[in-house]
């Protein structure tokens, strides 16, 4: 009963026009799911890049191929592939490639993804391994490292050497935004380490830090410098803080979202955490549950999540909100979009509107928390990429699934 009041509950708040629902990329068949996203290439226009990745198992992109578009969308190039892992005498090179990020202040498009060779091909020693890379306009693949004397390709940011303990990018919610003096801010996974090993004092699957790499033009290259770190407390998150996801409230606060976990301790309660800069994303307090705006709590499961600036001045968040308590990452649905009180930095009870759910007899392995979103500059409506994956033991499955969301 519970359940259906609070679906019914989103229903009743959803008075907008209908959200519309199409397969955008096919998967091929079962064993193989398929995370199809699209970003626009240039400050204006409507010049297009879309990724077709494909997955077998998690953490994982099996083989990513990219086309183009110049009408929006509407037609896409024919399909190049290109290498996201390859066999090599000290283990397997894997790249993550996430979507791409147009500067509005330069017109530069920068795309990031992680990078590394891991010694076994266990996605977990990408923790070790990872560090995060970037292209300007097409050009040749740099590496994000701290600027000033001790960094390095193997020292690259205060906190993390490359083979003992890595950084990474979150999901593609983890995007870059721009600061109004034009700095770059992008949000980062740091896995510490202690004594020469992985530190992990919650106990749960993985263990990060958050962050924020704050890049500063320099002709045509980007100055690298850090925020401090948040840190979670592993007596209420028991993986630490993860995949932040960042916006501007006003021309100097930050509010970043973050994923938690109750991952091996569910009597927690499962919540997302926020902290909120006043200073730029320089520096970062204590994260604390993230709530309604009139205090309410609410729970999500540890799943990433997306900040969204809207032409329309409005700040919306895509995420997954649960009725009772998750377990770690479970369920990740149903899937909603909500309005951000820009005075707070809360959520709007009222505005939770359901995207997606779980339809009669699906399996309650379904999983909707792999997504990427983007105002439509035509239409002015929410374009959300989401996978509806299903992880099966015997076989990943899920197409890449276009929404379009109208907002007023």
């Amino acid at each position: 009963m519970r359940r259906r009041l609070f679906l019914a509950s989103l229903s009743a708040a959803a008075q907008p026009p209908a959200i519309r629902r199409e397969v955008f990329m096919k998967s091929p068949g079962k064993g193989t799911a398929i995370m199809g996203i699209a970003y626009y290439a240039k400050a204006s226009g409507l010049d297009m890049v879309s990724l077709e990745q494909r997955w077998s198992r998690s953490d994982t992109i099996d083989t990513v191929f990219r086309r183009v578009s110049t009408d929006n969308g509407r037609t896409w190039s024919a399909p190049v592939e290109s290498k996201t892992g390859e066999k090599r005498p000290n283990g397997t090179w894997r790249k993550h490639p996430r979507a791409g990020f147009v500067d509005p202040r330069t017109g530069r498009l920068l795309e990031f993804w992680m990078e590394a060779v891991l010694p076994t091909d266990d996605p977990l020693e990408g923790l070790r391994n990872y560090g995060v890379y970037y292209s300007i306009d097409g050009g040749p693949a740099r590496q994000l490292i701290h600027k000033g004397a001790g960094f390095d390709a193997k020292h690259p940011i205060p906190g993390a050497e490359l083979g003992r303990n890595g950084f990474m990018l979150g999901d593609h919610g983890s995007a870059p935004i721009t600061a109004p003096n034009g700095d770059i801010l992008l949000p980062l996974e740091i896995f510490p380490a202690k004594d020469g090993k992985l530190y992990n004092p919650g106990g749960g699957y993985t263990w990060s830090d958050a962050a924020l790499a704050i890049g500063r033009w320099k002709g045509n290259g980007l100055e690298w410098s850090m925020s401090n770190l948040v840190l979670g407390d592993p007596a209420v998150t028991t993986r630490g803080m993860v995949e932040p996801t960042i916006a501007f409230l006003d021309n100097r606060r930050v509010l970043m979202v973050l994923r938690g976990s109750n991952d091996k301790n569910t009597k927690l309660p499962g919540y997302k955490w926020f902290s909120l800069s006043t200073d730029g994303g320089r520096t970062f307090p204590p994260a604390r549950p993230w709530t309604y705006a009139d205090g309410a709590p609410f729970f999500s499961p540890s799943a990433c999540s997306y900040l969204l600036a809207h032409s329309n001045g409005r700040l919306y968040w895509l995420g997954n909100i649960t009725p009772e308590n998750p377990k770690g990452n479970r369920p990740r649905y149903p899937f909603v979009i909500a309005e951000v009180d820009r005075a707070t930095g809360l959520l709007r009870k009222e505005s939770v509107r359901q995207i997606d759910g779980r339809a009669e007899g699906e399996h309650e392995i379904l999983t909707l928390s792999n997504f990427y979103a983007h105002e439509d500059r035509e239409t002015k409506e929410i374009v959300l990429y989401m996978t509806r994956l299903f992880a099966h033991n015997d076989g990943w499955e899920g197409d890449g699934i276009r929404y379009r969301i109208p907002v007023s």
